[in-house]
């Protein structure tokens, strides 16, 4: 397979990934407490999300690296159906805590092993491929497919029920169809030498996971650019509960109206994720002018700033602006950071890598969750509000502890040989 090929797969891949996110998005929260949960028991259940993912992310990202990308991202499309199909039904918090395991579960299992294929068949084809642009490209092509999921909830929500099925529940029943969809396109798309067959190479596989999990840990060990990373992913990812979960909350509050907040997500969640790719198509032109950490830098106080003007802006229009700016900045900060991962490792354990990165980031969601809904709940929605933009600008400095490592200086990964079927 040429890079050509590999780009153009991987593209495909996650288009079709990304596209149910979309249709969720403008719904998870408000569904949730249009079936009787209150603010704070969501943010309760969808933080077992985040400690689900804490557990499980090394563990899945060592079965990547020792079994192989697809078969685990075919076990990750498998979870989320069952998924789905129990949000198509939850109407209590044990059921919406059941989701939310299970939702962990597949988020352990998908985060890594796409990219990693892509990042590994590209190099293989050709040493000094710009995998940058492609990752950056993957992100345009990211927020398109999410601002296609979210029009057509907008679209879904406003034509109003359909037989039993609420408003907001009907995107659910698409977003499952299209993951079944996604599945399928995995398993036909998505190709990789086998490493084995039957439970013999199972095995095999289960007992290189150990290594796995243990090289990237001692990358991360070896290298502080590497753990500067991480610490930036555990900031953002507790921040990101302010525009990704308390936008709906913040617009049902301006507007008064849950229902017409709920309306006004779709299109205006498809126009943040349409900004949020042109912020990803057009962040390597910023990133050769001033270098990948200082836009890293810049990028975390402008999204700090963002998030205080959904804060302090009164009507409907400064909050739509001030998230719109938000998702651009968003979309243009995710291929700058895992640029600068990538660029850190050269070895056997890169979806391990990825895995510990997003390790973090899931818990330090989950935290979000429960601080940021507690507070909004106890306190007032802009003290939460202001509180997440004061996480995410915090973490700006750390972007700058490899901007004296040389652009090719990377943590080689410890020569041990993965057990192989």
């Amino acid at each position: 397979m040429t890079a050509q090929q590999a780009h153009r797969r991987f593209l495909t891949l996650i288009a079709l990934r990304w596209l149910p996110v979309g249709l969720m998005i403008p719904v998870i929260v408000l569904l949730p407490l249009e079936r009787g949960l209150t603010l704070a028991q969501y943010g309760s259940a969808a933080a077992l999300q985040g400690l689900t993912v804490l557990l499980l992310e090394l563990p899945t990202g060592g079965l990547s690296d020792a079994l192989g990308r697809r078969p685990v991202l075919l076990m990750a499309g498998a979870v989320d159906i069952a998924a789905l199909t129990l949000l198509t039904v939850a109407d209590s918090v044990a059921l919406f805590v059941v989701f939310y395991v299970l939702q962990g579960v597949y988020r352990a299992l998908d985060s890594g092993p796409l990219e990693a294929w892509y990042v590994d068949h590209a190099l293989a084809a050709d040493g000094k491929a710009d995998i940058e642009t492609g990752l950056s490209r993957s992100g345009a092509v990211l927020g398109v497919a999410i601002a296609a999921g979210a029009l057509i909830t907008g679209g879904l929500v406003a034509l109003g029920p359909v037989g039993p099925i609420t408003a907001l529940s009907l995107p659910v029943y698409v977003a499952l169809t299209l993951q079944i969809v996604s599945m399928v396109a995995v398993a036909t798309l998505m190709t990789e030498e086998r490493r084995g067959r039957g439970l013999a190479a199972l095995a095999a596989s289960v007992r290189g996971v150990p290594a796995a999990v243990g090289g990237a840990l001692r990358l991360l060990r070896r290298s502080r650019v590497i753990v500067a990373l991480v610490a930036v992913e555990v900031f953002w990812g507790f921040g990101m509960v302010t525009f990704e979960s308390l936008t709906p909350v913040r617009l049902a509050d301006v507007l008064g109206d849950p229902t017409e907040a709920s309306a006004l997500m779709g299109p205006v969640g498809s126009a943040a994720w349409l900004a949020s790719a042109a912020g990803a198509a057009l962040i390597p032109l910023l990133a050769r002018r001033i270098g990948a950490p200082w836009t890293g830098f810049t990028l975390r106080i402008l999204q700090g700033l963002t998030v205080v003007g959904m804060a302090v802006f009164a009507g409907p229009v400064g909050v739509v602006a001030a998230f719109l700016i938000c998702y651009t900045v968003h979309g243009a900060a995710s291929p700058v950071h895992n640029g600068l991962l990538h660029r850190q490792v050269d070895g056997p354990y890169r979806a391990s890598l990825l895995s510990l990165n997003s390790m973090v980031g899931q818990p330090a969601g989950a935290l979000g969750l429960v601080v940021l809904t507690a507070v909004a709940t106890h306190v007032n929605l802009v003290a939460a509000l202001l509180l997440g933009a004061a996480v995410l600008a915090v973490a700006a400095p750390l972007y700058l502890v490899g901007r004296r490592a040389a652009p090719d200086t990377v943590a080689t990964a410890p020569q041990e040989v993965v057990p192989a079927p």
